[in-house]
C-alpha cells in the first residue's frame, strides 16, 4: 500500500470526515499506523461521529467502497465511476450457486426435477407449459394463479423472457408491459389507465395484441388513456385529443377533439399524416462492402451467419425478443468502428442540459466573454456565475425530514441560475438565461448570419443545426436532462455523434416517440448520413423506414427460443413480393401492395 496521508485516499468530499474522524492521525503516513488504526481506516464500520460539530457518519474505505461501487449495478453508475470500476474490478458469476442468489438447500428443492432456479431461467412460454403438468389439489389455486400471470406475459406478447431476466435489461417497451400484466387480472373497474407509448419496441404483429388488450381494460369499465403515434393505435380510439399545432413553444393548445374521421378531417398535422404510407425505393443503393458477422450465438441466436451491407440504409427487422439487439449491439465486432446510439439513460446531474451534453455551452460562453472583455466562466451556472442562493441549481430543496423533499423556485435569480451581474452582460441584446432559454431552432437563427452581427457564432451554429437535423429544433437548449423522453435522448445522442468520423452508424428504434410528420425528416437525415459515406443500421418496427430502407434483415419467426434465425435477407421490393414472414405480411398490408 503506497505511504500517503488516508485524507487524500478518497474524493474530496470525504477529506473532512478522514481528517476529523479522531480514529488516526491524518497526517501519519499508512505505513506508520498500528493495527488498530489500519483496522479503522479500511474496515471501520458505519459510526456516527460529530465534526466541526457536525453530525456525520465514518465508514472505512473497503466497506464504502463495496457499497458505492462492487454493490450497485455497473450500468447504473456514472460514466466516471463505471470506466474506473472496468478498470480495477472484474466481476465473475458466483462459482456456488452459479450466479441463481439461492442457497444450496433452496436449489435442491425440486418438483418433477426442477429447482425454483431452473424455473425462473425457463422462457415463461415454457414455465407455462411446465405449470400446466402439475396436478397437486393441496396448491390448486396457487398453481391457477401462477397460469394466470404467466398466461398474461404470454398475451402481451413477453413469452420470450425468463423471470430472472434483470429487469435492468429491459427496454422501454418490454418495462411497460411488464407493468401492465398486474393490471390485465384485476377485477377492478371504474380505474382510469394511462399508456405513454405501449407500442414502443412493438413489431406491427404485436400492436395489434396490444391493441386487443387496451380495448379489454376498456370493456371491463375503465377509462383508457394513451399517448401514443402509431396510426394503428390512433385508429381504434373511441375520443381522440390532438395537442398542437407544434412542438416546444409553438404547441400546448387542443387542436382537435373527437372521432378519428372527424381527426382526418381536421386539417390539423395530426390529421394530415394519420393516413401516410410510405412507398417502397424505386432503386436502392449498392454496398461498398460487407460485415461479416459468424456464428452469433448471443443469447436465443442461432450461430447465425450474416453479411451486412456497407455504404447503405440497413434495417434490422422482427416481431420482439426475435434476436435483433443480440445481433446488433452483441454481435457486430468492436473494430468495425461503429457508432451506437440507444435509447438508455443519459448520465447526468440535474444541472446537465442539452447545452452542456452537446458542448454547445463552450461556444456559448466563449461569445459572451470576447463581447463583454470578461472571462467564460462568468457564464456558467455550475462555476463562477452561479447565483449563491441556489448555487446555480435554479431551485432551493428543502429536505422535509420524513416527508418528500421539496423544490421551490430560488427567489434571488427567479429561476434563472445566474447571480444578478452576469445577467448584465448581454450578447445580441440577450442575457445568458435568455439564450439557454431558447429553443434549438431560435438559437440557430440567434448564432447565424440572420441573428445580430455580434452573436454570429459559427461553431454554436453547427452543433444547434445538428439538433435541428434530428428533430429536437423545439427544444430548449437548457432544458434538464432528466425531462427528455427515451427518443428525444436517442436523438441527442445521435446530434453529438453526427460530427464524428465513425463509418458506421447503429440506431436502436429511432422512430420512438417521433410524430407522424417527424419520420419523413428522420428518414431524410438517415439518408443524408448514407449520402455522405456512412453506413447505417437501424433496428426498427416502423413501415415506414423498412419501405424506405436498401436492404431488410428479418430475424424470428417468432420470439425467444422461437427466433433467433435469420428468414429474410433482401431489398424490401422482394421482402414484400415473397410474403413469407409476419414482417412481409405486414410491410405489405402498409403500402396496400
Amino acid at each position: 500500500m503506497p505511504s500517503r496521508s488516508p485524507a487524500t485516499a478518497w474524493t474530496a468530499g470525504s477529506c473532512r470526515i478522514f481528517n476529523g474522524c479522531g480514529f488516526f492521525d491524518p497526517d501519519k503516513p499508512i505505513r506508520g499506523f498500528t493495527k488498530r488504526e489500519l483496522h479503522d481506516l479500511l474496515h471501520r464500520e458505519p459510526t456516527k461521529i460529530k465534526v466541526d460539530g457536525i453530525n456525520l457518519t465514518y465508514e472505512g474505505l473497503i466497506p464504502k467502497i463495496r457499497k458505492s461501487m462492487l454493490a450497485k449495478d455497473r450500468e447504473a453508475m456514472q460514466p466516471h465511476i463505471r470506466a474506473f470500476v472496468d478498470r480495477a474490478v472484474t466481476f465473475t458469476t458466483c462459482p456456488d450457486c452459479d450466479g441463481t442468489r439461492l442457497a444450496e438447500a433452496t436449489r435442491s428443492s425440486k418438483i418433477r426435477g426442477i429447482s425454483i432456479a431452473d424455473a425462473c431461467a425457463m422462457q415463461i412460454s415454457d414455465l407455462a407449459g411446465w405449470l400446466e403438468g402439475i396436478d397437486e389439489p393441496s396448491v390448486a389455486p396457487l398453481v391457477a394463479s401462477l397460469r394466470h400471470a404467466l398466461g398474461s406475459f404470454v398475451e402481451i406478447g413477453l413469452g420470450y423472457l425468463s423471470l430472472d431476466r434483470p429487469s435492468g435489461t429491459l427496454s422501454g417497451g418490454e418495462a411497460q408491459r411488464v407493468k401492465m400484466v398486474r393490471h390485465l387480472g384485476s377485477s377492478l373497474t371504474d380505474i382510469t389507465y394511462v399508456f405513454d407509448e405501449p407500442t414502443t419496441g412493438l413489431h406491427p404483429h404485436d400492436i395489434a395484441r396490444m391493441n386487443d388488450l387496451l380495448l379489454r381494460l376498456r370493456d371491463k369499465g375503465n377509462t383508457v388513456l394513451v399517448v401514443e403515434h402509431k396510426p394503428e393505435t390512433i385508429a381504434i380510439a373511441d375520443h381522440i385529443v390532438d395537442l398542437g399545432p407544434g412542438a416546444g413553444s409553438d404547441g400546448g393548445t387542443v387542436c382537435f377533439e373527437g372521432t378519428v374521421d372527424g381527426l382526418r378531417a381536421a386539417g390539423t398535422v395530426t390529421g394530415r399524416h394519420v393516413d401516410d404510407r410510405a412507398t417502397l425505393r424505386e432503386t436502392v443503393r449498392t454496398p461498398k462492402g460487407r460485415l461479416r458477422i459468424r456464428g452469433a450465438a448471443t443469447h436465443n441466436l442461432r450461430d447465425v451467419d450474416v453479411d451486412i451491407p456497407l455504404g447503405v440504409l440497413v434495417v434490422i427487422t422482427g416481431v420482439a425478443g426475435s434476436g435483433k439487439s443480440s445481433l446488433v449491439h452483441g454481435s457486430i465486432p468492436a473494430s468495425a468502428g461503429v457508432v451506437s446510439v440507444d435509447q438508455s439513460a443519459i448520465r447526468g446531474s440535474r444541472r446537465s442540459n442539452p447545452a452542456t451534453y452537446t458542448g454547445l455551452l463552450d461556444p456559448i460562453r466563449k461569445a459572451f466573454a470576447k463581447a463583454n472583455g470578461v472571462k467564460p466562466a462568468l457564464f456558467s451556472a455550475n462555476s463562477e456565475g452561479a447565483c449563491p442562493t441556489c448555487n446555480g441549481a435554479g431551485v432551493i430543496y428543502t429536505d422535509l425530514a420524513m416527508m418528500a423533499g421539496v423544490a421551490s423556485t430560488c427567489e434571488d435569480c427567479e429561476g434563472r441560475r445566474f447571480d444578478a451581474s452576469v445577467l448584465e452582460y448581454h450578447l445580441g441584446g440577450r442575457d445568458i438565461s435568455e439564450v439557454l432559454a431558447m429553443s434549438a431552432a431560435e438559437a440557430a437563427a440567434f448564432f447565424g448570419a440572420a441573428g445580430p452581427a455580434d452573436a454570429r457564432t459559427p461553431a454554436a451554429r453547427v452543433i444547434l443545426d445538428r439538433l435541428v437535423d434530428v428533430g429536437l429544433g423545439y427544444l430548449r437548449i437548457g432544458q434538464p436532462l432528466t425531462t427528455l423522453s427515451g427518443g428525444e435522448r436517442q436523438r441527442l445522442r445521435l446530434a453529438t455523434h453526427l460530427g464524428e468520423r465513425g463509418g458506421v452508424y447503429v440506431l436502436d428504434e429511432p422512430t420512438t416517440g417521433l410524430h407522424l410528420a417527424d419520420v419523413a425528416q428522420l428518414l431524410a437525415l438517415l439518408d443524408r448520413l448514407v449520402d455522405a459515406g456512412k453506413s447505417v443500421i437501424v433496428v426498427e418496427h416502423h413501415q415506414a423506414v423498412m419501405a424506405h430502407a436498401d436492404w431488410i434483415i428479418d430475424l424470428g419467426p417468432g420470439a425467444g427460443h422461437d427466433g433467433g434465425r435469420i428468414v429474410f435477407e433482401g431489398t424490401p421490393a422482394d421482402l414484400v413480393a415473397a410474403r413469407t414472414t409476419l414482417t412481409a405480411q405486414h410491410l405489405a398490408a402498409y403500402i396496400d401492395a
